[in-house]
């Protein structure tokens, strides 16, 4: 009789790997009907009774967590489902925990600690600041995707990121070599070491270079979700209508933020360029086509992986890995 894997039950179902994670969590983030059909096909291959025996099985401390902060972002869901393709057939089972982008993933790697065995972890979408401190010093395996964790109080942690501040200083230069200096720059918040403080301070870098200094009352602390771009852009047009640009560290921000604006009766790029960050699928094909840093989803999953098989297997101390993103220039800057 053939063991069904996860992956094999999502092309069954004709749904992501995710979402088949999220049924076997009964996360409430799946609608009944895709629900239904994933946990049909389940039952058709008997994988609910296999995955139960591999849980009775699987011994402590061998269970790998995938804590993802921030369920909204497409880029770091697909990202998380790379993760879990390439871990397919690995020694070790990987489990998938989604947290809302204000929550504490450091808080949640302890309760997965108690309740579901992990005693290794990829950190998706983190940030690094006080919170960290429950970590520190302890022997855990882990490793940090899009962080870079080089000097931080988690001296034992590998990651795997982008050239952060590089990225968001090239994205505000090709707005500021097109002649747009009132620019709004929609992150989150400033403090602490991650992503998006990194990018942060490229784009001051960006003004600098430039002579021109960043007018603060034009930074935007948004969720990251197309409302999050929507609203926010809405509000701060309300206030800063000579805004001639955007850059949205995120590319699903940037979405939101490009249909406000149609709504409001501005047009991309004509009235406002748009530039976003990640270079999701949706960026490709929305109207207009997103100008965006597009960072190697594969190649950020891949290295992820391997740096947490090798710390758990043989006992590698942990590594730092940078890959390259790119520039995509489409449609919506000019």
């Amino acid at each position: 009789m053939k063991i069904y894997t996860i992956k094999d039950i999502a092309q069954k179902a004709g749904v992501s790997v995710t979402t088949v994670s999220r049924v076997l969590n009964h996360r409430p983030d799946v609608n009944q009907q895709t629900r239904e059909k994933v946990e049909s096909v389940m039952r058709a291959c008997n994988f609910v009774g296999n995955a139960n025996a591999r849980g009775l099985k699987m011994p402590d401390g061998e269970a790998v967590a995938v804590i993802l902060r921030g369920h909204g972002s497409p880029f770091l869901t697909q990202l998380a489902e790379n993760m879990l393709q390439v871990a397919e057939g690995a020694k070790y089972p990987f489990i998938l925990e989604f947290i809302d982008e204000k929550a504490d993933e450091f808080q949640t790697a302890m309760r997965l600690r108690n309740e579901k065995r992990a005693t290794a972890f990829i950190f998706v979408g983190s940030r690094i600041d006080s919170r960290a401190r429950i970590l520190a010093g302890q022997d855990i395996p882990m490793v940090f995707t899009t962080v870079n964790t080089v000097g931080t109080m988690l001296s034992n942690a590998g990651s795997v990121h982008i050239d952060d501040r590089a990225m968001g200083k090239l994205a505000v230069q090709t707005l500021l070599s097109r002649g747009h200096t009132k620019i709004a720059i929609f992150g989150g918040a400033r403090d602490g070491m991650d992503s998006l403080a990194e990018r942060y301070a490229g784009a001051l870098e960006a003004f600098h270079d430039y002579g021109l200094i960043f007018d603060e009352s034009r930074y935007v602390e948004t969720r990251f979700s197309l409302k999050g771009g929507y609203d926010s852009t809405r509000a701060h047009f309300a206030v800063k209508g000579d805004t001639t640009a955007i850059f949205a560290m995120s590319d699903n921000v940037a979405l939101g933020a490009i249909r406000a604006l149609h709504d409001m009766g501005k047009r991309v790029p004509e009235d406002v360029s748009v530039f976003g960050f990640d270079g999701i699928e949706a960026g490709k094909y929305c109207y207009p086509r997103l100008s965006t840093i597009e960072q190697p989803v594969e190649e950020l999953a891949r290295n992820s992986v391997r740096l947490l098989l090798e710390m758990l297997e043989r006992q590698q101390d942990a590594q730092h890995v940078t890959v390259e993103a790119a520039l995509k220039m489409r449609e919506s800057v000019q």
